[in-house]
């Protein structure tokens, strides 16, 4: 009885927790996770589906997001800025690439990326610029919860 208490003891531990990491992604698995979601976001704004898009933002008003000197707070208002400056008339949302993605992973559930976005228009302009996001993993997934994006002048 004394042995199966030791072994229960000294061995069951370590084994759970090796049956667990195993169970536990991978850095990889989730910097690949995270890509895929920046791809989904984008295919939604290609596709003119802006509430499609922001489904990638975290739906709370402690969302933040950072462009020129001005900062946006809130899910909402951060889907209010984009109604006017891309799904307004006179504006247009053109066809968006991530490009130059760097994607650090700061933990199981939170990671870090910079890139790149540039904006095809009907007129032959292409604006681009900047980002760095920061992301957390919520139990329905991977969401943005602040956004620092620039634009080139």
């Amino acid at each position: 009885m004394r042995k199966k208490a030791i072994f229960c003891i000294l061995v069951v531990p370590p084994l759970f927790a090796i049956i667990t990491l195993a169970q536990e992604p991978s850095p990889n698995d989730r910097k690949a996770a995270v890509e895929h979601f920046l791809r989904t976001q984008q295919e939604a704004w290609n596709r003119h589906d802006l509430e499609g898009f922001m489904a990638g933002y975290w739906n709370s008003p402690d969302l933040t997001f950072f462009s020129g000197a001005k900062q946006t707070s809130g899910w909402q208002a951060t889907l209010d800025r984009y109604r006017a400056t891309y799904a307004s008339p006179g504006h247009e949302m053109g066809k968006l690439e991530f490009s130059a993605l760097r994607i650090e992973m700061l933990g199981a559930d939170a990671a870090f990326v910079r890139g790149s976005w540039q904006l095809t228009l009907s007129d032959g302009k292409t604006p681009h610029g900047l980002f760095t996001l920061v992301f957390r993993k919520f139990p329905d997934g991977w969401k943005i919860v602040h956004d620092h994006t620039s634009a080139a002048e």
